[in-house]
């Protein structure tokens, strides 16, 4: 080449970072990579409920995109639109001014956001939990409820605060689900007035059981740990009405409650539907290459891709972190085959298994297919997750030690506001509609 080629890579989630990342190191400074991300991190987002469970310091999730993915040039902004035929994007930065960017090869991966069901009151007394800032509003949140609940002497208000309604027991769900609870006991404790105050969870999802993209033997094991604590599990049933009083449930009880996470699972950015090019349920079209059919300068991956999963023909890879983090680092590889540098392949993945964190010493997972629960699952979980970062490492580790010796402080930091996490639209962390 003459000249240096610019791969723009949009999203700067498990794909864009990988993808970027990966192929730094490849490129070695020959063609100029550009990262355009609203933030200037990349968020570990399998660990936002500890972030919310207040074992985590929020800054130990976010690692700083400038420290890991050296050659990369970061552009702090959101992009609005994309031009294929000229092959340009429209960005807005951090401080709202307009940015054109033209590129040789395109990576999108801008993730998802948080699915909306046609649910009345959902939007407005529901939050969701897809950013730093709505897991700091939810601890705060929790907190904030059992201290009301401490303060008021109606025994229905005190109730109605005592009760959190968790919708979607996929991944999310299940893990706010026993992150919380456990944070509003440990707050309920230092309460004498509510000693003999029940603090009620429930947990409900339309599928016949919890966790229901794993393997049946975790699910049961999940679900036992939970219902062993307390949680209600109400399978088949979601919500059929929101007010500012509680929540009607699909199966006709009313529920009296201040406390509604939404965690029914995400959709594709809507960006991908703006672009005008083929798509399947909002997510691109694109082929086992990663490459957009009659575009061959675009590549898709992560949650914004319908990327055929060749395991299973006919069907699309899931929208996990697992898939998005390996689409990253083929599309890295694929890119670099269009330059010269290797040779192509198609996008294929053994399944390594799954890990869920229910909070305290409880944990369930299947590495290679080997079902664990209990200690040693939580053990497996954590290494998982240190493996996984991509920086910062001592630090959780220091985190998880402290949260094992000391005493966790159950304190509001009042710095996020409920409106300032609304569901119906991306949160400050995601401006102009792009997501990790």
């Amino acid at each position: 080449m003459s000249e240096k080629q610019r791969v723009a890579v949009v999203g700067g989630g498990f794909a864009g970072f990988t993808a970027a990342r990966t192929l730094s190191r490849m490129a070695r400074g020959a063609i100029e990579i550009v990262l355009i991300n609203p933030t200037d991190y990349f968020l570990y987002l399998p660990l936002l409920p500890e972030v919310a469970a207040g074992i985590l310091d929020p800054r130990k999730v976010a690692i700083p995109l400038a420290g890991v993915c050296p050659g990369v040039r970061h552009l702090l902004a959101g992009v609005d639109s994309v031009d294929a035929g000229n092959r340009r994007l429209r960005c807005t930065d951090a401080e709202g001014n307009p940015r054109d960017l033209g590129y040789d090869r395109l990576v999108i991966a801008v993730g998802s956001v948080n699915k909306l069901l046609p649910v009345p009151g959902v939007a407005e007394h529901a939050h969701g939990f897809r950013s730093i800032a709505e897991a700091l509003y939810l601890r705060d949140h929790l907190i904030r409820q059992i201290e009301l609940a401490d303060a008021t002497g109606d025994p229905k208000e005190r109730q109605a605060r005592c009760t959190f309604v968790v919708v979607g027991a996929g991944y999310t769900g299940t893990e706010v689900t026993a992150q919380g609870q456990l944070l509003t006991l440990d707050t309920r404790r230092s309460r004498p007035a509510l000693r003999d105050q029940p603090i009620r969870w429930i947990l409900a999802d339309l599928a016949p059981r919890i966790l229901p993209e794993l393997d049946e033997r975790l699910s049961r094991t999940a679900h036992r740990t939970l219902a062993g604590r307390g949680v209600e599990i109400r399978t088949g049933t979601s919500v059929a009405e929101a007010t500012t009083e509680g929540v009607e449930l699909s199966d006709g009880e009313f529920v009296p409650t201040r406390s509604l996470i939404w965690c029914v699972g995400v959709r594709p950015d809507p960006l991908v539907e703006s672009l005008g090019l083929p798509t399947e349920k909002g997510r691109l079209l694109v082929d086992e290459y990663l490459n957009v059919p009659g575009h061959p300068e675009i590549f898709a991956c992560g949650d914004a891709a319908a990327v055929p999963d060749l395991a299973n023909p006919g069907k699309y890879t899931a929208m996990t972190a697992q898939h998005a983090s390996r689409q990253g680092k083929q599309v890295a590889r694929n890119v670099a085959a269009s330059y010269g540098r290797g040779e192509r392949k198609p996008y294929r993945h053994n399944d390594l298994g799954f890990v869920v964190d229910l909070g305290g010493a409880k944990a369930a997972a299947n590495p290679l297919g080997v079902p664990l629960s209990g200690f040693p699952a939580k053990v497996v979980t954590r290494g998982y997750h240190l493996l996984a970062m991509p920086g910062g490492r001592a630090r959780i580790a220091g985190n998880w030690l402290l949260d094992t010796l000391l005493p966790r402080q159950t304190v509001q930091l009042d710095l996020v506001r409920g409106p300032a996490v609304p569901l119906t639209s991306t949160s400050p962390e995601r401006p102009g509609g792009l997501s990790g």
